[in-house]
């Protein structure tokens, strides 16, 4: 059993990190990118290109680590033993 809880939590860990990684990214972008929607057209978009990378940096760093330690504490609450 152990071995399969083990397996259980890293997966459940993982995948969560991974999701929240992105979901992470795409939310800081959306709001990095607001800075740039007063700008004409070719500002807008040189805008853009330049707080993207930031942006999406930052985002998916912040996402990873949260889902990450989320999703290992709930495997590690969905696999639990209760011994009464």
């Amino acid at each position: 059993m152990t071995k399969n809880r083990v397996l259980i939590c890293t997966f459940l860990a993982l995948s969560s990190g991974f999701f929240s990684a992105y979901i992470g990214g795409q939310i800081t972008l959306m709001m990095h990118s607001q800075k740039c929607q007063n700008q004409p057209w070719g500002f807008k978009q040189a805008c853009n290109t330049l707080i993207t990378p930031g942006a999406m940096w930052q985002g998916s760093t912040t996402g990873l680590w949260t889902g990450t330690i989320l999703g290992a504490f709930v495997g590690g609450s969905v696999t639990r033993r209760y011994r009464y």
